[in-house]
């Protein structure tokens, strides 16, 4: 028995975060980069939900981190079944990449740790637990995620992990502000630090750096947006599928961002 399915509107912002309209452009998207293979009513072996439910499983798993056994039933499907849907459509859901952009758009990079059990690839970390650190760039104007890098272990740090995720080649050409801690990047912008002697910076430097900190917030609020998805808190299957799941969700924030 189906609990929850797309042909009920009201079931759709409670287990995505988007509104009706926003979900129905998502399914289009899915359409144009699926094709046949996706399709309903394609030769062969038929899905068993159709593919508004199918992308409706896949937001809800994303928004909620519920267990294959407690999702499947709620769409009526076994877990395995949940599991072919998840792994047929995430990719199909990720952040398009920006062929386009001003050279003079300002991106804002951050890294946060996300909790990963497959230890495959994630570290122990300064949070104590075995995580991934995942780069994320947002556009500073408005705040729509622009880039994803691919996750990385948790103990390494962000100037070696923005080096090493690809998310510098994504960013190449374009200013980018961060924090102190992605010293060793000469192309990133990043606040003023206090002399070695342990004086005061001019205030000069001590308002650009206040100015440099309200901008920056901006990729922070974005980060604890996308961990609305709280599958980004404790994740739980194989390490190599966390950078389709990432993108998608940050795909998913800009949706419900723009609009």
């Amino acid at each position: 028995m189906q609990v929850i399915t797309a042909a009920h509107p009201e079931w759709i912002y409670p287990f995505t975060g988007l509104q009706p309209a926003q979900f129905r452009k998502l399914v289009r998207l899915v359409v144009e980069r699926g094709g046949d293979a996706i399709a309903d009513g394609r030769p062969g072996r038929q899905w068993a939900l159709d593919l508004a439910d199918r992308v409706l499983l896949v937001a809800a798993y994303w928004r909620t981190n519920l267990t294959m056994r407690q999702i499947g039933p709620l769409f009526g499907v076994s877990h395995s079944a949940a599991h072919r849907v998840i792994d047929a459509l995430g990719p199909l859901l990720a952040l398009a990449p920006v062929r386009r952009r001003p050279v003079e758009q300002i991106a804002i990079v951050y890294g946060t740790l996300i909790p990963t059990r497959d230890h495959r690839l994630a570290a122990r970390s300064k949070n104590y637990r075995y995580s991934t650190n995942l780069q994320v760039a947002i556009d500073a104007s408005t705040h729509l995620v622009i880039a994803v890098g691919d996750p990385q272990p948790g103990n390494r740090n962000d100037t070696i992990v923005y080096r090493t995720s690809g998310i510098q080649e994504k960013l190449d050409g374009r200013p980018v502000m961060a924090d102190g801690g992605y010293r060793g990047n000469p192309e990133v912008i990043i606040p003023y630090r206090k002399p070695a002697d342990g004086s005061d910076l001019p205030a000069w430097k001590e308002a650009l750096n206040v100015e440099h900190r309200t901008v920056r917030a901006g990729v922070e609020h974005a980060l604890a947006r996308m961990k609305c998805f709280k599958i980004l808190r404790d994740y739980r299957r194989a390490a190599h599928t966390l950078a389709d799941a990432a993108s998608g969700i940050a795909n998913l924030h800009n949706i419900i961002l723009a609009g």
